[in-house]
C-alpha cells in the first residue's frame, strides 16, 4: 500500500478495515490515486492518501497533496450566499439581475433561490444550446473576475421556465457567485476566503487557477479504451463558483467538520440549506440549497459529489 496519513484516532482494528475497504474500492475502480478522510462527531479521526499523485514520477499522494474540488466548490458558493443573507446583504427571493444586470433579461424572473436549488432554468453543459460571448479582455486572466465569467454562457436560453424543474448547472453558480460578488461588495474569492477559509482553518483552500504555481498538485487519470492514462490539465477558472476550487485532503476534511459545528452559519441557516427543495408545481427534488440531501434509515443524510477532468471526488 503506497500512500502516508496522520496519527489515527481509530482503533487499529477499524484502520485495518477502513484501508481495506478503500484498496478494494481503488481496485476495482482503476483509481490511480485516492485521499480518504473521516469525521466523527465534529473531530477529524483518520486521514490517509493511497496509491499515486503522480505515478510516472512515483510519487505517493500524501496529506500535502492537493485535489480538486469539482462540485462539491457549489456549497462554497451556497454557503457564501447564504452568509450573506444572514447579514441581511442578500435576499434569496432576489431577482438576479438586481445585482448582476450584466446577465440579459430572459424575459423570466430568475431569483437567487432558483440558482441554490437548480430551478432557475440556466443551461448546464450538455442539455441545452450553450452561447459564449466573445470579446477582447484587456487582462490576462479575465475569469479572475466572476462577472467577466458569465460571458462563457449568458446568452444562452432557457432551458426550463424557473421554479419549475430541477436541472443541474454549473452555470448557475457561476451566476450565483457574481451575485455574491456584488452583494458582498468584494470580490467572491475573497469573501470564501474570510467567511469560509479562515473560520474553517482550511488554509489550502483556493481557486486552482492554471497560471499559479500550486504545490503538489495531483496529476489526475482517465481510462481510455479500457488503459489509464494522464487526464488533461483544463483550465477551471470560469467556473470558481461551481467547479473551480483544491485543496488537500485534511482541508476538505475540516470544512466539513465546520459545517457540522455550525462554524459557518447560524443553524436556522444550516436547516434551511439542508431542506429538499420542491418545484411550483409541488414536486419534491433530493436537492437542498447547494447540497444533495435524502433520507437514510430515518437521517438526515446531507452530500455533494464531484467530477471533472483529474478528479473525482465526494462528501
Amino acid at each position: 500500500m503506497v500512500g502516508c496519513g496522520t496519527q489515527p484516532k481509530l482503533s487499529s482494528d477499524q484502520v485495518l478495515r477502513v484501508d481495506a475497504a478503500v484498496e478494494s474500492e481503488r481496485e476495482r475502480q482503476g483509481a490511480v490515486g485516492v485521499a480518504v478522510g473521516i469525521i466523527s462527531n465534529g473531530e477529524i479521526v483518520y486521514l490517509r492518501g493511497y496509491g499515486f499523485a503522480d505515478r510516472e514520477e512515483q510519487i505517493p499522494v500524501s496529506l500535502d497533496t492537493m485535489f480538486r474540488w469539482a462540485s462539491i466548490s457549489k456549497p462554497v458558493t451556497a454557503i457564501a450566499a447564504m452568509q450573506l443573507a444572514e447579514q441581511g446583504k442578500l435576499n434569496l427571493d432576489d431577482d438576479v439581475r438586481k445585482h448582476v444586470p450584466e446577465f440579459p433579461d430572459k424575459g423570466e424572473r430568475i431569483t437567487v433561490r432558483d440558482l441554490l436549488c437548480h430551478q432557475g432554468g440556466i443551461v448546464h453543459y450538455s442539455n441545452g444550446r450553450v452561447i459564449r460571448t466573445e470579446r477582447e479582455y484587456d487582462v490576462e486572466n479575465p475569469f479572475e473576475d466572476v462577472i467577466n465569467a458569465l460571458d462563457t454562457f449568458k446568452e444562452s436560453p432557457l432551458v426550463a421556465k424557473p421554479g419549475t424543474e430541477y436541472s443541474y448547472t454549473t452555470h448557475g453558480y457561476i451566476l450565483l457567485s457574481a451575485v455574491i460578488q456584488r452583494a458582498g461588495g468584494e470580490p467572491f474569492v475573497d469573501q470564501v476566503r474570510k467567511r469560509i477559509v479562515w473560520p474553517s482553518g482550511a488554509i489550502k483552500l483556493q481557486p486552482d487557477y492554471q497560471w499559479k504555481e500550486i504545490a503538489n498538485r495531483a496529476v489526475g487519470y482517465r481510462k481510455n479504451d479500457g488503459e489509464i492514462v494522464r487526464d488533461t490539465d483544463t483550465d477551471v477558472s470560469w467556473k470558481l463558483g461551481g467547479g473551480g476550487f483544491i485543496s488537500t485532503i485534511e482541508d476538505l476534511a475540516k470544512f466539513a467538520a465546520a459545517l457540522i459545528e455550525g462554524r459557518l452559519l447560524h443553524e436556522d441557516s444550516e436547516k434551511v440549506m439542508w431542506q429538499a427543495q420542491s418545484t411550483a408545481e409541488g414536486k419534491m427534488t433530493k436537492y437542498g440549497l447547494g447540497f444533495s440531501v435524502s433520507e437514510e434509515n430515518g437521517e438526515l443524510k446531507v452530500s455533494h459529489n464531484g467530477s471533472q477532468e483529474k478528479a473525482r471526488c465526494r462528501m
